[in-house]
């Protein structure tokens, strides 16, 4: 529907009378599209309104909105929507990243399905496909976006993969290699074989689960004597060059110089003193496998052995394993490896084991811990900045209990493996010449100077997602260059995401932020909990207990759940959700909607929109509803500050509810009727209703803007759009405490009258 149709449309039915059916879906996108085709979110660089700035955490490109990103995007919306009225020029920059292994995973499975893979493709079509793909599920995103009415400034979204996030990739890249902070080596990685790429740490989720110990008899070389070693993975023994004992452990002093036979396969293990081996493990006795564990790498390089990799890349047996296993599954060899140390004699005992066993995210198969050549990132001085940062509150982390935790992990930070082998990212701008050095350059052009030949190999890595992830909030906006966007907008103000993402992408945007801005990307970190079913239970597909938020605004409306998240948004909990709850704030809408329709039915003819309204010489309803408007004014004003969502929502609630809808407009009706005239009742009930659907708009932005339209003269003094209306403030000269008072007094007796009344009609119902 184009601007002009649909402005005529909403202008028609806001002078219209009001329809006596509550329909969230005859209006809301109606005015998404208006909005939008306004320009009303749009912002300026430079301006001269005060700045406000929140980067959305960018949804994979192809992906679908969860409830939590339904959470997350109701925050952001709300906040943003609260400075754009209060005059900043306020932006919410939109965005979706390409989120290497998950897309990739997709169209690698649909070619899968079409009888080819990518590597019968090659690269250059398969990045072809890859881009088609983007293109076709890419708008999902702003749609769904629209449906829960986001402000977003739209000319300005990014995308991971565009032409300036890239060059700005090419650049941090660059400068941390030059600066010695990314390094080329072999390193023990988090391998996933299904994915046939490295993850990094945060990558890997570690599951309790119920194997064995196998306890396996080495005999000593030179003697009769065989030692015994106990081992979860018995596999990797075929890759053993040493075991270890404890230097101090008196069980086998005599070992000392000595070496082990290993079985299967008959090479020789020196025996080597450690002080990492816990002699209360097992026999005390540990096998050293240093190219498939991460304990044993690090032993290895401390004695100076030798390493052997007999599990590959593609999670089967190498040729190093020996013939009779070279090509088996890794767990199939570990069933013929067992059988064979049965019926070699070598197989002391099993026992159930239950341990903790790392598993990628995002194949769920056990990781495998191999070497592998990669590109790390050394963050350990970024780190101590980022840590800086949040103790002296450059950034604030909300709630403050995850400091603790922030503390932890970034004192404790280990290099971070950032290449992948996948082809969907940014590739690496390393360049390899045919002697083999190595030029870390921003472009080819720039490699083939430097190296004094154009005969060069572009690494074929790409780098890991959240690498140009953690340069969001300064790449968007321009950086490297100082574009007007930079300066006016950043560093941003709020950063809104869930606490599971605080070192996958948080931590690392404060690090790199602090390291090439000099300055931190946000001033206050809103760490939401995660939203769970009405039972406390995390969503799955598994357990069918997953809310669509698309299904849910075309149930409830977009206003409802907005109410219902923000409301339920307390910080350091999560949220349980349950359809009820989403249901009691429609019908909430609906009680606006009936009080709105029938003071617009009852008014004066003359009656407006006030600017301002003198208390004095008003009856006491009217000084008691300006008194609790600015009281409610200032407390959720005060609340949207400190990010209490769920107590703002509730102050809100209860007014709409409680004092305005059950008590001023049941007290307005005899003077709205002639019965019992008041002095200005209309105005009063008119410029309230204007004052507090302003105070509502950032939580339920289409009920307010529908409902404010329909008020006379809004527009002479706040334009056309409540979106772009003054937010209200306190106004100290309503407040009346005495006034208040009394009308606290009345309410309870007519209360305690209405609940006699009740109580009576039951016992005469019983009499009867």
């Amino acid at each position: 529907m184009s601007g002009t149709s649909v402005e005529t449309t909403i202008a028609t039915t806001s002078s219209a009378e009001m329809d006596k059916r509550f329909d969230p879906a005859s209006y809301e996108q109606a005015w998404q599209r208006r909005w939008a085709a306004k320009g009303y979110f749009q912002v300026e660089a430079p301006s001269a309104k005060p700045s406000y700035c929140i980067m959305i955490p960018p949804p994979n490109v192809t992906g679908k909105l969860h409830v939590g990103h339904a959470l997350q995007s109701t925050i952001q919306d709300l906040l943003t929507r609260w400075r754009r009225m209060q005059g900043y020029n306020a932006l919410w920059l939109p965005g979706t990243d390409h989120a290497g292994i998950a897309t990739q995973l997709m169209v690698e499975r649909q070619l899968v399905s079409e009888g080819t893979s990518r590597r019968e493709l090659g690269r250059e079509l398969f990045l072809d496909r890859m881009w088609q793909w983007k293109e076709q599920y890419h708008g999902n995103i702003r749609e769904q976006l629209d449906l829960l009415g986001a402000s977003c400034d739209w000319t300005r979204e990014r995308f991971t993969l565009d032409a300036g996030l890239s060059r700005a990739v090419r650049e941090a890249f660059v400068r941390l290699y030059r600066e010695g902070l990314i390094t080329r080596g072999e390193y023990m990685v988090n391998w996933s074989p299904k994915l046939g790429t490295a993850v990094s740490d945060l990558e890997v989720e570690t599951k309790t689960v119920q194997g064995n110990l196998y306890h396996v008899a080495y005999p000593v070389e030179g003697s009769d004597e065989r030692i015994v070693v106990a081992t979860t993975r018995p596999e990797t023994m075929l890759g053993d060059t040493a075991v270890a004992l404890h230097p101090e452990d008196e069980r086998y002093t005599h070992l000392h110089g000595k070496a082990a036979i290993l079985p299967l396969v008959g090479r020789r293990l020196p025996f080597v003193a450690d002080t990492a081996v816990d002699r209360e493990f097992g026999t005390g006795l540990v096998k050293i496998t240093p190219f498939h564990d991460p304990n044993d790498f690090e032993m290895g390089k401390r004695h100076s052995l030798p390493g052997i990799t007999v599990i590959g890349s593609d999670g089967r047996m190498t040729a190093e394993a020996g013939p009779d296993f070279a090509g088996l599954d890794r767990f199939a060899a570990r069933e013929k490896i067992v059988a064979r140390l049965r019926d070699e004699g070598y197989l002391i005992k099993v026992e159930p084991h239950t341990h903790n066993v790392g598993h990628s995210q995002r194949s769920g198969e056990p990781i495998e811990p191999l070497v592998s050549t990669q590109w790390f990132c050394d963050m350990r001085s970024m780190a101590d900045q980022a840590l800086a940062a949040v103790r002296d509150g450059r950034t604030q982390l909300v709630p403050d209990s995850w400091e603790k935790t922030w503390e932890h992990w970034l004192t404790n930070i280990k290099p971070w493996c950032i290449s992948r082998q996948l082809w969907w990212g940014h590739q690496i701008p390393a360049w390899y010449t045919e002697d083999g050095r190595c030029i870390v350059a921003h472009s080819l052009e720039e490699a083939i100077a430097e190296a004094g030949t154009d005969r060069l190999t572009q690494d074929p890595d790409v780098l890991d997602t959240w690498f140009s992830s953690a340069l969001w909030p300064f790449s968007t906006l321009g950086w490297p260059d100082d574009t007007p966007d930079l300066r006016t907008f950043y560093p941003t103000d709020v950063l809104v995401t869930g606490f599971d993402i605080l070192f996958f992408w948080v931590a690392r945007m404060v690090m790199t932020a602090l390291h090439f801005t000099g300055d931190v990307p946000f001033r206050a970190v809103h760490l939401t909990g995660l939203v769970r079913d009405a039972e406390g239970q995390k969503m799955s597909k598994t357990k069918g207990n997953v809310m669509d938020p698309t299904e849910l605004v075309s149930e409830y409306g977009a206003d409802a759940l907005r109410f219902t998240l923000a409301s339920l948004d307390s910080p350091g909990r999560d949220i349980p959700l349950n359809r009820d709850q989403i249901a009691g704030y429609r019908a909430f809408g609906n009680k606006l909607w009936n009080a709105t329709r029938f003071a617009l039915s009852r008014i004066p003819a003359e009656a407006r929109v006030q600017e301002s309204i003198d208390p004095e010489g008003l009856a006491a309803p009217e000084r008691w509803i300006l008194s609790r408007l600015s009281r409610v004014a200032a407390e959720v004003d005060a609340r949207f500050e400190t990010f209490r969502f769920d107590e703002a929502c509730n102050r809100l609630y209860h007014f709409f509810w409680g004092d305005f809808c059950d008590w001023y407009i049941e007290l307005s009706k005899p003077a709205l009727s002639g019965e019992a005239p008041r002095p200005r009742v209309g105005d009063v009930l008119l410029t309230v209703l204007d004052r507090a659907l302003r105070l509502l708009h950032p939580v339920m932005p289409f009920l307010t803007e529908e409902l404010w339209q329909r008020l006379p003269g809004h527009e002479a003094i706040h334009g056309e759009t409540i979106c772009l209306a003054p937010y209200p403030r306190r106004e100290e000269a309503w407040e009346d405490d005495a006034v208040e008072s009394g009308m606290e007094a009345l309410i309870q007796v007519v209360t305690r009258v209405r609940a006699l009344r009740v109580e009576m009609g039951q016992i005469g119902r019983a009499h009867v």
